[in-house]
């Protein structure tokens, strides 16, 4: 029987605007299974930028919680925390979206094109690339991408035309503009994006950008 390809799914919290976009995260989960591919899930152990009433969409002032242990909530405890080796027994590894990403795994929410990755979500996706392993990144987390392999100008999609995608034309990728369940593929980098919630959407058609992306990530393994 062939053993299953191991795949990281980094999460960054629990929550579209302090974390993980929930729908895409189980979305890619159900997405690999049905691939046949197994989900490592994996998130740094770091405190959260901040904490966000998801009711009133309002800072919850003085309050504090961890990037690790909000994102097991979706992993239902199944979760280890990401290191500068985790990607060692992997063989890629798939970035969801919502605010986290450009909060906790980097700065981009409040540095724009001036920002900067954590160590540790650099190391890991820099060791990926140089040890020839795909990566995936749905919603706004190829702005990630687009900084980390600026110098290979890389293609990759946000969706439609926005601020964020002159962003992360200024960062240093090359975006292309997609509708929700296209994505893009730059077969040199082995990078495969795709827009999620960055475009207006259903659940429904979350779920399908998300298989959409882990079929073309799957190619790449």
């Amino acid at each position: 029987m062939t053993e299953r390809k191991r795949v990281g799914v980094i999460l960054s919290g629990c929550g579209v605007y302090d974390g993980s976009e929930i729908h895409e995260a189980v979305a890619t989960l159900y997405a690999l299974e049905e691939h046949g591919l197994e989900a490592v899930c994996l998130a740094p152990d770091i405190e959260q930028m901040h904490v966000v009433n998801h009711l009133s969409g309002n800072v919850s002032e003085g309050e504090s919680r961890n990037v690790l242990v909000e994102s097991s909530r979706i992993a239902r405890g199944n979760i280890a925390a990401l290191t500068d080796e985790s990607s060692d027994d992997l063989d890629g590894v798939i970035m969801v979206g919502g605010f986290g990403a450009a909060k906790n795994l980097s700065d981009y929410a409040v540095a724009g094109e001036n920002m900067k990755v954590i160590p540790v979500v650099e190391k890991v996706l820099r060791k990926c690339h140089a040890d020839g392993k795909p990566i995936g990144a749905l919603c706004i987390s190829p702005v990630i991408l687009a900084k980390l392999f600026a110098e290979h100008s890389p293609h990759l999609t946000l969706g439609a035309e926005s601020g964020d995608a002159q962003n992360l034309g200024k960062i240093g990728g090359v975006h292309e503009v997609t509708s929700h369940e296209q994505t893009v593929v730059d077969s040199k980098l082995k990078l495969v994006t795709g827009p999620c919630y960055m475009l207006e959407a259903t659940v429904g058609q979350v779920i399908r950008g998300a298989s959409a992306v882990v079929g073309q990530f799957q190619k790449l393994l």
